[in-house]
């Protein structure tokens, strides 16, 4: 699923980066902790997530995922774009709610990943 039609899947705004909207992405997760984002993903592309704080884009950043979806109508802060557009991360935002929006792009073919054992 390319970045662009997952934006239209959730109807969301483009933070920062829409020049990646173009990006094709194959997995997603959907978490507010950050702990368990570095402890059991693996191979993420998108980060789906309504914690707003600069960690969120920091882990991004270390898991090699390529978009951040903020839900719930949560807005990051400059800090935290600034730091996305550093990195090339394309940020967005939705007024679904999490598990609304990760049924809407799994539904629609974008697959998650195995939990690590």
């Amino acid at each position: 699923m390319k970045i662009n039609e997952m934006k239209e899947l959730l109807d969301a705004n483009i933070v920062c980066c829409e020049e990646n909207l173009g990006r094709e992405v194959y997995s997603a997760c959907g978490c507010d902790l950050m702990s368990d984002v570095l402890a059991y993903v693996k191979d993420q592309a998108v980060l789906l997530t309504g914690l707003i704080n600069p960690q969120v884009i920091r882990t991004a950043v270390m898991m090699d995922m390529v978009c951040v979806v903020f839900v719930r109508s949560k807005t990051p802060t400059e800090e935290m774009v600034t730091l996305a557009r550093d990195n090339g991360i394309v940020v967005m935002c939705t007024d679904k709610r999490l598990y609304e929006a990760c049924g809407i792009i799994y539904s629609n073919g974008l697959a998650g990943n195995k939990v690590k054992s």
